[in-house]
């Protein structure tokens, strides 16, 4: 019994993996927030962008750009001033410029 367990578990994951293989060797895309340098977001997300090309500073956190699928918050850069900061698949309220 224990062993399908393990067998069990190790074939979800195993399927889970080739999902987002397969969604990425699709072409697939998805939004990632706070990824983008400045002026070359995708689109819109708050304030501070109004539509494509419009971000203010690098990896504004309501900015997003597109990434191949499962690959957003694998992302990582390092700021101007040294922080280390991530994609996310959800707005971010960090590097939001003053309006």
């Amino acid at each position: 019994m224990k062993n399908a367990l393990v067998l069990g578990a190790a074939l979800t994951a195993a399927i889970s993996l080739a999902a987002v293989n397969s969604a990425q060797a699709q072409g697939a895309k998805e939004k990632c927030f706070g990824v983008s340098l400045a002026g070359q977001n995708d689109c819109a997300a708050g304030p501070g962008t109004t539509c494509a090309g419009t971000s203010k500073v690098d990896y504004q956190g309501n900015a997003w750009k597109l990434v191949p699928a499962g690959s957003c918050e694998d992302m990582s850069f390092t700021t101007a001033d040294g922080r280390d900061v991530t994609g996310s698949l959800e707005r971010l309220d960090r590097d939001i410029p003053k309006s």
